[in-house]
């Protein structure tokens, strides 16, 4: 009897103790990581981010991509001025400065003018308050690989792969 009532004590106590949360984690497999799995390697995760918060690896994904895009673009711009490839025309007609007058490398910075860096920082934080999702897969438009539709699966996989 004394440990019937006692078991139903441990009970009733048991409903006011505060509730056990912990961090819910989704197990992501191989299989459901489908793109960016390399053939022999598997999933490339060396920091083990996978492993210790899932919920943010396609956020991380979609920022590396960004990242890569404007390193990429970047490159580029560097290519063309050093070639000396500029814009006829005026930076900022107030301050007499055209293009051809900016400096090659980090100096170019410096000459451009505060209000155009202003303008600058204001355009990165436009895209980058309204940039998509990273539910969502960037540049999947919805038009297809150039205007056309890859009917394909395994084709189009490898094409997203190639770009991942």
């Amino acid at each position: 009897m004394n440990i019937a009532v006692l078991v139903s004590l441990v009970g009733t106590v048991s409903c006011f103790a505060p509730a056990q949360t912990g961090r819910a984690a989704t197990n992501l497999a191989v299989s459901e990581l489908e793109l960016g799995v390399t053939e022999p390697l598997g999933v490339f995760d060396p920091l083990g981010w996978l492993e210790t918060e899932p919920e943010a690896f396609e956020r991380r994904r979609a920022v590396e991509r960004k990242h890569g895009r404007v390193a990429m673009a970047a490159v580029v711009g560097t290519i063309v001025h050093q070639n000396h490839i500029t814009f006829d025309g005026y930076l900022s007609k107030s301050a007499d400065l055209k293009f051809s007058d900016v400096p090659v490398g980090v100096d170019g910075i410096r000459a451009i003018p505060t209000a155009g860096l202003a303008q600058i920082l204001a355009f990165f934080a436009l895209v980058e308050l309204a940039w998509m999702p990273a539910s969502k897969y960037d540049g999947d438009y919805g038009v297809g690989y150039f205007g056309t539709d890859i009917k394909d699966p395994e084709e189009k996989a490898r094409k997203l792969n190639v770009e991942l």
